[in-house]
This record gives C-alpha cells, structure tokens and sequence, in this order.
C-alpha cells in the first residue's frame, strides 16, 4: 500500500502505466454494464409488445365471452346444433408483434436484424386462455439475445418471457 501510494505522489511519470491500467479496467467494466442495459431493453420491449399483443386478443373477445349472458360464464360458447362449441380466438399475435418490433419470419422463428447482425429471435409462443371467473389469456415466449463483449461472441441469453391479460366485464 505505501509502493502505491508513494507512486501515485511521484511526480516522475511513473504513474503513467498505471492510470492506463485504471482506465482500461473502467472501460471493460462500463462495455460489461452497456451490455447488460442493452439486453435489459431488449426483454423490456420485447415483454411489452407481447402484453400488448395479448390485451389486443382478450379486448378482441369481449363480444363473444360475455354474449347475452347476465350472471353466468358460458359466454364463449356458441350453440352449434344440439350442442355448444367454444368460440373464442387467439388472434395472431405474432403478426401483431412482427409488425410493432420489425421482425420477419424465418424457419419458423421471429428474428430481428440490426443491419447483417441478429439483434433477437423469438420461438416457442404458448397461449392458453381460460373463461372462468374472468377472461383471462396467459402467453408464454423464447427470446434468444446474442451477446457480446470485447469484440467476441458470447453464448447467447436465452429467457422465457410470460405475460398475462384478463376481460372482467364491469357491468
């Protein structure tokens, strides 16, 4: 501790290598910090657009969930002969986020670019809905974000990404 502190005080120049050291150790740890923030933004927005692609499908059944029924829960159900059959639409949601994040469709996956690079890909989107107590649709995603620092590729973040949205008819 006295060594570094008696060349941190010499007014020789060399302290010069070590506040080259320093500073490169603060630029690593603020590449790591940028990098974390990016992938931050990337499941934020991507989390957002799929809450909003959901609430778009249960505002989409309103109608049919709560047709003509009072105080019961068979909406969602249409009569179909001498029977009912459950009439409710996923929508296509992931039409909706294609178009609100600019991704295309590629073997079966959602991929956006950022120029040649690949910025994210989704997969995997699992919908269930239930006409219970309430509307309600829960949606389930892969997001699989590239990861870099210091000019190498690293593995890839892979998070499962789950939203939920409900319709509770007020009146």
């Amino acid at each position: 501790m006295t060594k570094l502190r008696r060349i941190l005080k010499c007014k020789t120049g060399n302290g010069f290598p070590l506040v080259v050291a320093i500073t490169l150790a603060l630029v690593l740890i603020l590449c790591g910090v940028m990098e974390f923030f990016r992938l931050n933004i990337i499941a934020s927005g991507v989390k957002e657009a799929l809450q909003d692609a959901i609430i778009v499908t249960v505002n989409d059944n309103y109608a049919d969930v709560y047709h003509g029924v009072r105080e019961g829960y068979s909406g969602g159900y249409q009569p179909d002969g001498s029977s009912f059959s459950y009439s409710v639409n996923t929508g296509d949601i992931y039409s909706y986020m294609d178009s609100v994040l600019g991704m295309e469709e590629v073997s079966g996956s959602h991929v956006k670019y950022s120029g040649e690079a690949l910025e994210y890909k989704l997969s995997g989107l699992d919908v269930t809905i239930r006409n219970a107590q309430r509307f309600e649709a829960d949606a389930t995603i892969w997001l699989e974000v590239p990861v870099y620092f210091g000019g190498k590729q690293l593995p890839a973040m892979k998070i499962r990404l789950k939203v939920q949205a409900g319709y509770t008819e007020v009146f």
